[in-house]
């Protein structure tokens, strides 16, 4: 497990998958290895020899003015979903977040950057043939305006994540429905960054003077970093997506904030510096 402190603020990573099994076709389409080699310092963490991308699904632990709060729930276990990998995995999730101090009975919060299947897995565990919520003793914390979009979207090909893994939390009455800038603690709270998904939001953690901020899927790969204007098939509205990858740079460029990207491979944070014309991750 990776480990950060921020001040009084302590943050422990758990990783459900991390390996160049999402190739850029899916995650970035041109992010192809011809296009990421060149971009040096990208080796050895967030490229392989070859140029393939390595990217990772986890989850942030936060634990903060003694308030467990847990970033994003990933895939989740038995989930039917069309992507191999993905689908009805027997992963050692619960364990692990248990050994870092997090049971799930323990829960304070739960905040999912925006609902996508890879994002809201865990909020439900199956039991007895039924989706419950897996954290029974937290507040689900999940954006109004990616609720009101995806309780009306169509079951996509990537299976009824919706159904399975964020309506059962609401119907159990544990979900509240936010609006930015919702505040945790006096130490963690929510930003903006729409585009990916409607109401996307990133994580903004700050004590005694040390700053750290989750970015989310704002940026799904460093890479985006040197090659800004690269963009997700899955943005829900792509220039919206582009305008906040942008904003996010100029904000957090050279300033004294650890950048934890959501889906960046080990060691998955650094600081935002000037490259030229563009930027990279200073690990």
């Amino acid at each position: 497990m990776q480990r950060w402190q921020i001040g009084d603020v302590g943050i422990t990573r758990v990783i459900e998958t991390e390996d160049t099994s999402m190739g850029p076709a899916a995650m970035l389409p041109e992010a192809r290895p011809e296009n990421v080699l060149p971009i040096g310092w990208l080796r050895p963490y967030f490229i392989d020899e070859k140029g393939n991308l390595i990217s990772s699904i986890y989850a942030l632990l936060v634990l903060s003015q003694g308030k467990r709060i847990v970033i994003d729930t990933c895939l989740g276990n038995d989930k039917p979903r069309i992507v191999p990998m993905w689908n009805k995995r027997q992963g050692a999730f619960l364990a692990d977040i248990a050994e870092a101090g997090f049971r799930r009975e323990s829960v304070d919060f739960v905040v999912c950057t925006h609902l996508h299947p890879d994002h809201v897995g865990w909020n439900t565990m199956l039991v007895d043939g039924r989706w419950v919520p897996t954290f029974p003793n937290a507040r689900y914390i999940f954006s109004a305006r990616d609720w009101e979009w995806l309780d009306k979207a169509p079951v996509t090909p990537l299976g009824d994540y919706a159904g399975d893994s964020v309506r059962p939390v609401i119907e159990a009455g544990l979900a509240e429905l936010v609006r930015p800038e919702f505040r945790f603690t006096d130490e963690v709270w929510l930003e903006s960054t729409p585009g990916h998904s409607p109401g996307h939001v990133s994580v903004r953690i700050a004590s005694e003077g040390r700053h750290a901020v989750v970015t989310g899927d704002l940026m799904h790969h460093p890479c985006q970093l040197a090659r800004p204007h690269w963009c997700s098939p899955f943005d829900f509205n792509r220039d919206q997506a582009l305008d906040t990858r942008r904003s996010f740079i100029h904000r957090y460029s050279d300033a004294a904030v650890l950048v934890i990207g959501t889906h960046f491979a080990t060691p998955s944070a650094g600081y935002i510096i000037r490259d030229g014309e563009a930027w990279l991750l200073k690990v």
